[in-house]
């Protein structure tokens, strides 16, 4: 897959309201006038060798390095750095990496997948990585079912330990995309985790892992510190000492540190990046935005009356200008989503006739058409009442501090109000937002995209009738808690079928399912955010050298390793 630098635009779309662009202009013309200042904020310079990084953006830390609990984020790299997984997939090139394992078949009726486990790698306590400790943490999964994000035990039957280095999953039925869920798992040791009493809690504060950063050599609230691991299997490897985290608390701080060179690596966004950071340095102030990180939606809950009524989801679709959400919130960095919804890292499977369908399009007449034909018809004070007589009234969540995702959600809810459904952006901390959207605690919600190496992972997550939770429960996926039936069936299909023409047939038609439903809202491609200093370290992916996808964001399926063991001090 290729793909380009999107043009960066340093002003505004022509014409958008003007409550909207005086904060955007202001936040803007200050951080350039910061960013133009004689000093930088005092901090601590790194030493030569460790390299800074802006991942997470938070007032202050906590101490968690547990790579399977999903009740609170780890910190970063705990997925793909310190833990690491069978194998990596590079979402830039589209083909997965031998990591822990360095092989992998079916037999010829593919249900057993037998995995050859890489010979020499050590834990960081320097006991051998082996077949026992595979089989282990996917026996941890089966146990604690919260625990099975890629819900892996509703395709496996067993795993099998076959001897010190090969490990057997059974199949419980054909089921082809499971090979990518397997391989993309990350492996606890079982000498350490068989003594936890309770998995889903433990914070793991000393982790015991096989990646190259594993020494916890400092941890503060205000900033951590993880050196490299002595006994890594890759010979001279990391070249980086040791990886700082500074605690930043929002978009804003974290730029203002990018731009004074107080952090090498960022997955920050960065408005109008040329003039503000790129001009600062030009010799060693990079960047590299490719539109590989998946999709942004805008989540309805559908267990909320009116939000499961598709004209209803349809209408809000029709409100929406994407263009202006992608001017306003990201600075012209991506562009609006087609009918397909798939990211340019799917680009290949787009069938052109949905990919061109009218219900992404900007539509104000036939998004109060719409409304008015759902029985929610406009008030006297202008506002659409819904069935009882009341207020339309829905709240859209965004993230504290993620200004571009904000600033999106706020042209969203003035198309909104321009169609008459009374709407306000609310903001929380990470930690509570993500609470909200997987326990359906939300009536609309800004969110990524849940994708893997084919659609088969992307739509699974927006259509299967088998991902959707019931309220309250805390759900991986499926935020919006929708399933259709026939999207279901045709998904079975694709996930039992080894032809390729006929796998695309399949996803064609479950493209068409989606923009029928349209059970979420498609906003834009969401940009893989990775901006870099060159002064003290080499070796980011690039345009001109793009082995790998250039974020810090990628690290659910493991392909920040392949960057992290890659950079090299200058």
């Amino acid at each position: 897959m290729t793909t380009t630098r999107p043009r960066l635009r340093s002003g505004l779309r022509a014409a958008p309201p003007a409550p909207l662009v005086l904060p955007v202009l202001l936040g803007l013309l200050v951080l350039l006038a910061v960013a133009g200042a004689s000093c930088a904020p005092e901090t601590a310079a790194a030493p030569p060798g460790v390299l800074v990084v802006s991942k997470e953006q938070t007032a202050s830390w906590t101490r968690n390095f547990n790579p399977l609990s999903p009740l609170a984020s780890p910190r970063w790299p705990t997925m793909a750095g310190i833990y690491e997984p069978l194998a990596v997939f590079n979402s830039v090139r589209g083909e997965l990496v031998p990591w822990l394992a360095t092989a992998w078949r079916f037999d010829d009726d593919h249900v057993r997948l037998r995995v050859t486990l890489r010979d020499g790698v050590l834990w960081s306590d320097g006991r051998p990585l082996v077949a026992d400790d595979v089989a282990f943490t996917f026996g941890l999964l089966k146990k604690v079912e919260a625990l099975d994000r890629r819900a892996v035990w509703q395709f496996l039957a067993d795993v099998v330990v076959v001897d010190a280095h090969a490990v057997e999953f059974v199949f419980a039925r054909v089921f082809l995309p499971g090979v990518d869920d397997v391989l993309a798992q990350v492996i606890v040791p079982a000498h350490v985790w068989r003594d936890v009493a309770d998995p889903l809690t433990f914070a793991n504060v000393d982790p015991v892992a096989t990646g190259p950063f594993t020494q916890v050599r400092v941890f503060t609230s205000q900033m951590f510190e993880l050196g490299r691991n002595p006994r890594y299997w890759q010979p001279g490897r990391p070249a980086v000492s040791a990886l700082r985290f500074p605690a930043l608390p929002g978009n804003d701080r974290a730029n203002l540190a990018l731009v004074f060179d107080e952090v090498d690596w960022a997955a920050n966004f960065v408005p109008a990046i040329d003039r503000v950071y790129v001009a600062r340095d030009p010799a060693h102030h990079a960047y590299w935005f490719p539109l590989s990180g998946g999709t942004i939606f805008l989540y309805p809950n559908t267990t909320r009356a009116h939000l499961d009524d598709g004209r209803v989801r349809r209408a809000i679709s029709h409100a929406i200008d994407r263009a202006l959400v992608v001017d306003v919130g990201l600075f012209g960095a991506s562009r609006p989503a087609d009918g397909t919804a798939l990211s340019d890292a799917l680009s290949r499977w787009r069938d052109p006739g949905v990919a061109g369908a009218d219900v992404v399009a900007f539509d104000a007449a036939r998004a109060n058409a719409l409304l008015d034909e759902a029985g929610l018809p406009r008030g006297a004070d202008g506002f659409r009442m819904d069935d009882k007589g009341a207020r339309l009234t829905w709240t859209i969540l965004s993230v504290a501090g993620w200004s571009d995702w904000t600033r999106a959600a706020q042209v969203i809810a003035r198309g909104l109000r321009d169609v008459g459904v009374d709407v306000d952006v609310r903001t929380y901390d990470f930690g509570a937002w993500f609470e909200k959207l997987s326990t359906g605690d939300f009536d609309l919600s800004l969110g990524w995209s849940i994708d893997g190496p084919t659609p088969w992972t992307f739509y699974r997550w927006l259509l299967h009738p088998e991902t959707k939770r019931p309220l309250g429960q805390s759900a991986p996926g499926n935020w919006h808690r929708f399933g259709d039936d026939e999207a279901g069936r045709l998904l079975t299909a694709f996930a039992t079928e080894p032809d390729t023409t006929t796998q695309r047939a399949l996803i064609t038609r479950v493209e068409q399912r989606f923009a029928a439903t349209l059970p979420a809202i498609p906003l834009f491609y969401a940009p893989s955010w990775a901006a870099y200093s060159t002064a003290r370290f080499r070796g980011f992916p690039s345009q001109a050298d793009p082995y790998a996808d250039p974020s810090p964001n990628k690290d659910d399926r493991g392909e920040t390793l392949l960057v992290l063991t890659r950079l090299e001090p200058r």
